[in-house]
């Protein structure tokens, strides 16, 4: 039997994936998503378990389809941020901030199979939180998008350079903030984490 060739979606679509250390525009078409929201800071124990239900259904998901000949590679952990009342959610304290926990899947993944992998890893008994995963579709169109190096919270400077860089276009900035997570945080420095952060821009 022949080995399978197995989807990765970053090299497939990898112009949307770029990380220069300096902002560019880039063009980012729909993309499916599995999904799980929150509100809170992130790090702490309420964050973690929805991390982890995402994972285990992700997991599963990818291990039916690899079986029904389908193979692919799991995806980098996203996030999307926001305040509720539209501001810059950096302006809030943690505990009021609104996030979207994202994991990319490939275009044939439907709902059906999504049901599947939720009811395999729910009848586990381990991950409750399993049943607030959504499949989501995602059109984000032009985005300014750079690489930022370090904690997470040091990237205001990227941030800011982004802002600059879109209203020196004449353009101004739609959407949440959307984070693709490079790195493993409980594997690498903070200093040395690597996180693609990306804007819809009009």
């Amino acid at each position: 039997m022949a080995k399978q060739t197995k989807l990765d979606l970053y090299k497939k679509y990898q112009s949307e994936y770029i990380a220069p250390k300096d902002p560019v525009f880039v063009m980012v078409g729909p993309a499916k998503y599995l999904t799980i929201t929150g509100q809170g800071a992130p790090g702490g124990e309420h964050f973690k378990s929805h991390i982890s239900a995402l994972y285990a259904v992700a997991f599963t998901l990818k291990m039916a389809e690899k079986f029904a000949g389908h193979d692919y590679k799991v995806c980098h952990l996203e996030g999307q941020w926001w305040a509720e009342d539209g501001t810059d959610f950096r302006t809030h304290t943690p505990k009021e901030w609104e996030w979207r926990l994202l994991i990319r899947v490939p275009e044939f993944i439907a709902k059906a199979e999504l049901e599947d992998a939720i009811k395999s890893v729910m009848s586990k008994g381990k991950v409750a939180l399993a049943n607030e995963i959504r499949l989501e579709e995602l059109t984000e169109g032009r985005c300014v998008q750079m690489l930022h190096v370090g904690p997470y919270a040091e990237e205001k400077t990227a941030v800011d350079r982004m802002h600059e860089m879109v209203e020196g276009k004449g353009l101004h900035l739609r959407g949440p903030h959307h984070e693709v997570y490079l790195s493993d945080p409980n594997r690498v420095p903070k200093e040395h984490l690597r996180t693609l952060l990306r804007y819809p821009v009009e």
